[in-house]
């Protein structure tokens, strides 16, 4: 599978923060958002191809008991059932985060699910191109419910305005069975600044609908840095 970068740091978003964890980051995926953090990821995808026994390798070189498959998205590596279940095997602590577009059944302990809301759309980047697309696939009702059932969870939804808690609102309508203390309201943004710009009205939203509001730990700590 393509593997944009494997590498060692602190867990920053999420019911696990601060948890010292190994970072798979797969390469290649089937949005376009237009604030992505890691477009090496996605709209220009990079990368080397490894083998399992090549990423457990590199893996076993940390000294790490949380091990967190991101990308891209990571759902679509047909090799991703058989990582999965030979990093349970080593004993690691599985989280994977994933737009919960696409499904496989995979070894897990922790889905990180994070429904794309409308102001992911890049209806103007690259003049659009990939818009119609990106809005057609952004949300899969029915494979959000199946990861509901299966795994532990937690949905984190990239909060851009305050009118987005409308849309957040009506999707949780669609969801079977959803505990809002696991959804997570994140800002969305690529500097601390940016942040904390929207961190207070985020945090009061979470205080008024029951939400939680959800840090990047790890922006405050390195900034908006590569393989951190």
């Amino acid at each position: 599978m393509k593997i944009s970068e494997i590498f060692y740091s602190i867990q920053g978003e999420g019911a696990l923060v601060g948890m010292p964890s190994v970072f798979i980051r797969t390469s290649g995926c089937n949005l376009r958002c237009r604030w992505c953090d890691t477009p090496y990821t996605s709209w220009a995808p990079e990368g080397d191809e490894m083998t399992v026994e090549n990423i457990l390798g590199v893996v076993e070189d940390y000294a790490a008991t949380h091990v967190v498959i991101t990308g891209g998205e990571p759902m679509l590596m047909k090799e991703m059932p058989d990582l999965t279940r030979r990093l349970k095997d080593c004993g690691y602590h599985i989280t994977i985060e994933t737009a919960a577009t696409v499904y496989q059944q995979v070894a897990c302990d922790l889905a990180s699910l994070s429904p794309k809301l409308s102001n992911s759309t890049p209806w103007k980047e690259e003049g659009g191109k990939y818009a119609k697309k990106h809005e057609r696939l952004r949300l899969n009702v029915e494979v959000l419910n199946t990861f509901m059932k299966t795994y532990p969870y937690q949905m984190k939804f990239v909060v851009d305005t305050p009118e987005d808690l409308d849309e957040v609102e009506g999707l949780l309508t669609r969801l079977e069975g959803i505990d809002r203390t696991h959804v997570l309201l994140m800002p969305q943004g690529r500097t601390a600044g940016e942040l904390n710009e929207k961190a207070r009205w985020i945090a009061k939203l979470c205080k008024t609908n029951g939400f939680r509001f959800c840090p990047r730990v790890h922006i405050d700590l390195y900034g908006d840095t590569r393989g951190t």
